[in-house]
């Protein structure tokens, strides 16, 4: 049985506003448990990806309005899930599932977009003779 294509809100929402996969996945982490405060270094843990990481990862979920950045008095900055809409909540349930049924082909398109990316860069430097 050959899969159904992925739908095309998700995919662009994907291509549009997830930078990676540590990205989802911290989304997906924190949305998992949206009651809990989570640091830089538990999210680095659980991912098992570097502090400096977690820490530009988290600050471009919140950026982006997936998340929420505390700030308890005299310690670091703690990050919450906390969508800025209804909407995008909406759309960030609806990934999560896909995400659970569908992890390669998800993980396949947010790559093949950093391998784009990877590619324009490189063909910015290309010499090319002039005519």
């Amino acid at each position: 049985m050959v899969p159904q294509p992925i739908p095309e809100d998700l995919r662009r929402f994907l291509l549009t506003s997830i930078a990676s996969v540590p990205h989802l996945e911290a989304l997906l982490l924190l949305r998992n448990s949206a009651h809990q405060d989570w640091t830089v270094k538990k999210v680095a843990e659980r991912l098992y990806i570097g502090d400096k990481l977690a820490a530009t990862v988290l600050a471009d979920l919140s950026r982006a309005g997936m998340t929420v950045t505390l700030r308890h008095e005299g310690s670091e900055p703690v990050f919450r899930y906390q969508p800025a809409t209804a909407a995008l909540g909406q759309v960030i349930d609806a990934l999560a599932d896909l995400y659970a049924r569908r992890l390669v082909d998800v993980t396949h398109l947010i790559h093949s977009k950093l391998e784009r990316k990877a590619q324009q860069f490189a063909d910015a430097f290309t010499w090319r003779k002039e005519p």
